[in-house]
């Protein structure tokens, strides 16, 4: 008897990136390996969307578009292209109107794309409808996806197979154009004995001759027993990458599963001598990469705190960008109460970057003080229906601290009603900034915002960590002496008016130390001190509050200032961190500028009460 051919869809070049490298790598590193993957057999490519849309924005200098092409120049033009998008969100954050949706579906068909695996991280079928449908209207093949998980232990409610029948049966009844069904495992916690039941239920339910996939990671290191579990359930496809991204917090490697189904009834189509060739390749590409350890780690606590290995490495990359990365253990374990309280959504993005924001804040500012603006948005119904209520008392506090009312409305009717999102807006933000108009820099505009913007004037930067690149410690530090002393700069007050000073270790006995001027009779008043920007004893400062990057400066010195109302705002794990004002007053001095980096408790701006 033949065996059944399964067809691989090697994500090396999205998924691999993103959940090793937090899907920071150069075009230019990878093209060849492309090229060797094809020369290997490989027809079947993730290649873009997800997090390898907007990264390309924020941390590579690249076009995300500009790489497609390219990808489509290498793999041929039969190569079955796909990518990933999060049905209402496509490849944002945040929910888009229908127009953006449409444009997305456009965009993608127009540069290179053949299929869109399309999933809603919130199960809700609502999502999926209008994306799928514009995806097959642009002709492109529509994957829909049941997102699936293991819940922490002792939580019941969702997630089992009889709630995923009744999502596939809802987007049956809905009438959802396919081409294909995946089950997405994004956090590798769904455990091989549910995966093999939900796949025999799918194979039941779905009409005959339906192509039906998983997609699933190592991260808590049962992917190979779940993706034999569902070849035996009647799987027709799986998702594999190459080394150096296989394994650990991304999906197994070609070879290990080829060895896995020595002896079996399953034929990959791949040969085991070519693909070692490949891998070469694609090892010798990015040779100079730094690779992070936890990427190449299984982690026990996943199925407790289900973090998806595609989030895991972007947010430890970004801990590692602002100095924190101490703190990664507590957040990944305070997931766990986040995950229960937050109405059991599937921990994939945009949600489990949600659940890491909120467990994020819950470490550094204490439980619950601070809500995460999508962690808020998602416990009060704007993102959707979540698999089950949230927990109560979350939901009173999100309203509380953001100021919204939980809703039932649909999330692309409020999509629509904002101004902010409609086409018209994104198109005078490039007037205003004389950007052409084109289809192409409208959805960076919309996806990737300020960034977008930096990135289409020129301005964006390259933060990838390389091996090359990195600044060399020396061996040994030199005991300091007069010529060669340790040195600090700081600023300070003297008699209210404000120096930069350095202070070197030694001293030097040749400098004269001069006594303080007297004091003018009268002094002029504290306003207008700090409308003039002279620094005062009196003076309030207001430190941040973590680190991260200055996003946004919101007022200038001489500006009266309410308690409570925002100052700065501070860009820290992709979330927009406002620092407010602790007092009335006046600004009497802004301490940091756009885009310079921050560390904990560094002080922002000083007000004069």
């Amino acid at each position: 008897m033949a065996k059944k051919f399964i067809d691989v869809m090697d994500t090396t070049f999205r998924d691999g990136f993103q959940s090793v490298f937090g899907a920071r790598v150069l075009m230019q590193d990878f093209l060849p390996a492309v090229e060797a993957a094809k020369e290997a057999g490989i027809t079947h490519f993730e290649f873009g969307g997800g997090a390898r849309f907007q990264s390309l924005y924020f941390y590579l200098n690249e076009d995300a578009f500009d790489m497609m092409d390219k990808i489509r120049e290498v793999a041929g033009k039969d190569a079955n292209l796909q990518t990933l998008s999060r049905g209402v969100n496509t490849v944002m954050l945040d929910t888009g109107s229908r127009e953006l949706i449409d444009l997305h579906a456009k965009l993608f068909k127009k540069h290179g794309t053949t299929t869109v695996r399309n999933f809603d991280a919130l199960n809700d079928v609502n999502n999926l409808k209008y994306s799928g449908e514009r995806i097959t209207a642009h002709g492109l093949k529509h994957e829909v996806v049941v997102t699936i998980m293991d819940l922490p232990p002792g939580c019941v409610g969702a997630h089992d197979v009889a709630f995923y029948e009744r999502i596939l049966r809802d987007i049956l009844d809905a009438g959802i154009p396919f081409d294909s069904v995946c089950f997405k495992d994004a956090s590798g916690t769904a455990n091989p004995q549910k995966v093999y039941e939900s796949i025999k239920m799918a194979r039941r339910l779905l009409p005959e001759g339906t192509h039906l996939r998983l997609h699933t990671h190592e991260t808590a290191g049962v992917s190979v027993a779940c993706y034999l579990a569902a070849l035996e359930a009647g799987v027709d496809g799986i998702d594999l990458a190459a080394h150096p991204v296989s394994g650990g917090t991304s999906q197994p490697d070609i070879l290990t599963m080829l060895h896995a189904l020595k002896g079996k009834d399953y034929d990959l189509g791949l040969d085991a001598e070519k693909i070692l060739k490949y891998e070469d390749v694609l090892a010798d590409c990015l040779k100079d990469y730094f690779l992070p350890p936890e990427a190449t780690q299984v982690s026990p606590i996943i199925p407790f705190s289900p973090m998806p290995g595609g989030a895991l490495t972007a947010n430890t990359q970004m801990m590692r960008d602002n100095g924190i990365m101490d703190k990664f253990p507590a957040v990944i374990k305070a997931m766990r109460e986040v995950v229960e309280k937050g109405g059991f959504g599937t921990s994939v993005t945009p949600v489990s970057q949600f659940y890491f924001q909120q467990a994020f804040n819950n470490v550094m500012f204490g439980k619950w003080a601070k809500i995460a603006d999508g962690y808020g948005k998602m416990v009060l119904g704007y993102f959707g229906r979540t698999p089950v209520a949230p927990d109560l008392e979350i939901v009173k506090l999100a309203s509380q601290q953001l100021g919204l009312e939980p809703t039932s409305k649909d999330a692309m009717d409020l999509a629509d009603l904002d101004p902010k999102k409609s086409i018209a807006h994104f198109k005078a933000i490039l007037e205003d900034e004389g950007l052409p108009q084109t289809d192409e820099n409208i959805f960076i505009a919309a996806a990737c915002k300020e960034k977008g913007i930096s990135f289409l004037k020129g301005q964006a930067k390259v933060n990838v960590r390389k091996i090359s690149t990195k600044p060399k410690e020396p061996a040994s530090q030199p005991e300091p002496s007069q010529s060669m002393a340790k040195s600090a700069k700081y600023s300070i007050v003297v008699n209210g008016n404000r120096y930069n000073v350095e202070v070197a270790e030694g001293f030097d006995a040749s400098i004269t130390s001069i006594a303080p001027a007297s004091q003018p009779a009268s002094a002029p008043s504290a306003n207008a001190q700090a409308a003039a920007g002279t620094a005062s004893s009196d003076d309030v400062a207001v430190n941040s509050s973590l680190p991260g990057n200055v996003y946004k400066i919101l007022l200038k010195q001489g500006d009266s200032v309410k308690k409570g109302e925002a100052i700065v705002v501070l860009e820290a794990m992709k979330m927009e961190i406002e620092v407010a004002a602790p007092v009335d007053g006046v600004i009497s001095s802004i301490d940091v500028s756009v885009g310079e980096s921050v560390q904990n408790d560094q002080l922002l701006a000083r007000i004069r009460p």
